[in-house]
């Protein structure tokens, strides 16, 4: 895949403390990149910097090769941006608002026309354009807002935790209105706090913390990374038991109780589980319930992390 945009050594400091510390990543064309990390990270001030809004240290970044810098202004036209916050005119309608947003980016006449058909139809409200968007249900909003950020058809759209506080039908069409655009060869760069999002739309994932890039890769290939799946057994009177003996079985690495509840974290691939049964029978323990969990993109990002993402 070519390359959209490349971010090469970035450092940003606000006075005396560092924000960014030398990341570098690649977007590339047509796929749909997402940035994980919890509050903190810097994800708002990577963005912010590849918007053109905000200025950096040290580092470069470019647009097909040359430097945005040269040329903000024209790059700033290949940009689509959809904030967290709803940047709408409630007194007019979704058809009149996108217009707006579209003609700042210089589209009029029929070019106009077309590119607002084009964002109403992407993000479902056609039969809405003539309303008021003070009438707009909180979902339709966050949906119109992303109708304005696409009219121009951007080479690349950045999306800000576009979902926030939307019901889940809401949720589920502007995940399937970004694939179709991906689809039509935009390039989508996506940042959000819920990991289903990410399992369901992301071409690859950058995890962020404290400013620094600490994983990268396909979801698949960030899964095949952790070697390890989590067994919880809940048993009988865990005041009985020895976490000790459990060492001796292949590919248990940790052992933990909470209440009566065993903990075990094992090697993947390694199949042990009817020997840790085994174990627990002759330790005279009932086993009321077994849940295995293999890893997935939450626990991934703790054991990275140390936190979860939303923290």
């Amino acid at each position: 895949m070519k390359a959209l945009i490349e971010v090469k050594r970035l450092e940003k400091s606000y006075k005396d403390k560092k924000v960014i510390h030398g990341i570098s990543f690649t977007i590339h064309e047509g796929e749909i990149l997402c940035f994980l990390g919890p509050n903190g990270a810097s994800k708002s001030t990577t963005i912010n910097i590849l918007c053109g809004a905000l200025g950096y240290d040290s580092g470069e970044v470019t647009y097909k090769g040359t430097p945005i810098d040269q040329n903000l202004q024209v790059f700033k036209q290949q940009l689509g941006v959809v904030p967290q916050d709803l940047a709408l005119y409630e007194e007019l309608t979704a058809e009149k608002n996108v217009q707006f947003f579209a003609s700042l980016y210089g589209l009029k006449g029929q070019e106009l026309e077309s590119g607002v058909a084009f964002a109403l139809h992407s993000v479902g409200l056609d039969d809405h354009r003539k309303e008021k968007v003070a009438t707009f249900s909180g979902g339709m909003k966050r949906r119109l807002n992303i109708a304005c950020a696409i009219a121009h058809q951007p080479a690349l759209l950045i999306m800000d935790e576009p979902t926030v506080g939307i019901d889940p039908q809401s949720r589920n069409h502007i995940l399937k209105s970004i694939k179709k655009m991906q689809a039509k060869g935009m390039t989508v760069l996506y940042t959000t706090h819920y990991m289903e999002e990410v399992e369901e739309i992301a071409s690859r994932i950058i995890i962020m913390d404290y400013g620094r890039i600490i994983a990268e890769g396909t979801k698949e290939a960030l899964k095949e990374k952790n070697d390890e799946r989590k067994i919880a057994i809940e048993i009988s009177d865990s005041t009985e038991i020895s976490t000790d003996s459990f060492y001796q079985i292949e590919g248990v690495k940790e052992v933990s109780l909470k209440e009566d509840e065993l903990l075990i974290t094992s090697i993947k691939g390694i199949e042990n589980l009817d020997r840790i049964i085994a174990m627990l029978v002759r330790l005279q323990q009932k086993i009321q319930n077994i849940v295995i969990q293999e890893a997935n993109l939450e626990t991934i990002f703790l054991d990275l992390t140390g936190r979860s993402l939303r923290d």
